[in-house]
């Protein structure tokens, strides 16, 4: 069996992603409406009534929007730890019990042969939470939505084939930009967001000769632009050592769009 990915949608209007392995379809996140998510699946040929279940990240709206609709509509199963069970109360509407499932912060779990390992991250959510994806030796990871890339989770997600990464703003965009300074300090902090420079300097920790793709995720609509962030990560891992090109690929992701499904 072989790991299947696509980024279906990321950016602060709405993320969800999508993995799959043989007959275990997973869907993350599902932060557009229902029938936005539909039609990103239909952009990579998947069938939403073939999906196996959905895991949930945190409760911001960007990742939970559809999640409520699409569970219901499909009869998925939601897996989501305690905290992030609770700050979801009220926003997804109701949820039958047979259709809630635990997943605990630093836990791996196995479906269909993916093991999937949660680990937590520095965010203004309840508890959130993101994940690496193993199956035969390949490692998919996804890491969004964190303040700051800890040792520990450096140590989490290193060695990966492929990495869907945080790289949201421009720090001058942002101190320039029409945010109020409150909205700056949050995303600046160490519970906000990666910058384009903070992205590139943790990747050139965690990357090895396996690596294969890097997609830049999460890119801010107001504070960031594709070719900036493009060209702030090449520089810093080319500076590095790194070769792009030729041997490790930088892809865009976005808010309404998916990138192709990726044979790892």
């Amino acid at each position: 069996m072989s790991l299947k990915f696509s980024v279906l949608a990321s950016g602060s209007t709405g993320n969800a992603f999508y993995i799959e392995s043989g007959e275990e379809k997973i869907l993350v996140d599902a932060g557009l409406s229902g029938k936005k998510v539909e039609g990103l699946l239909a952009q990579v040929n998947v069938d939403p009534h073939e999906l196996s279940r959905i895991l949930v990240t945190h409760e911001h709206s960007d990742h939970i929007k559809g999640l409520g609709i699409m569970a219901r509509r499909y009869k998925l199963p939601i897996y989501a730890n305690e905290k992030t069970w609770k700050a979801m109360d009220g926003q997804i509407g109701k949820i039958s019990v047979d259709q809630k499932f635990l997943f605990n912060m630093e836990e791996t779990k196995t479906f269909g042969g993916i093991d999937i390992e949660s680990f937590a991250v520095s965010h203004d959510a309840a508890e959130p939470m993101f994940f690496t994806f193993h199956q035969d030796g390949r490692k998919v990871a996804l890491v969004t939505d964190l303040g700051y890339v800890s040792e520990r989770i450096k140590k989490t997600v290193e060695g990966a084939d492929a990495y869907i990464f945080e790289s949201n703003h421009d720090v001058s965009m942002l101190r320039m930009g029409r945010y109020p300074w409150n909205v700056k300090r949050r995303i600046l902090g160490d519970s906000g967001h990666v910058s384009n420079e903070d992205c590139a300097l943790a990747l050139t920790d965690i990357i090895t000769d396996r690596t294969k793709r890097i997609y830049l995720a999460h890119l801010s609509l107001d504070n960031n632009m594709k070719d900036l962030a493009r060209m702030s990560v090449k520089n810093v891992l080319e500076e590095r050592g790194f070769e792009l090109g030729s041997r490790i690929d930088l892809y865009d992701t976005d808010p309404a769009a998916a990138t192709p499904i990726y044979t790892v």
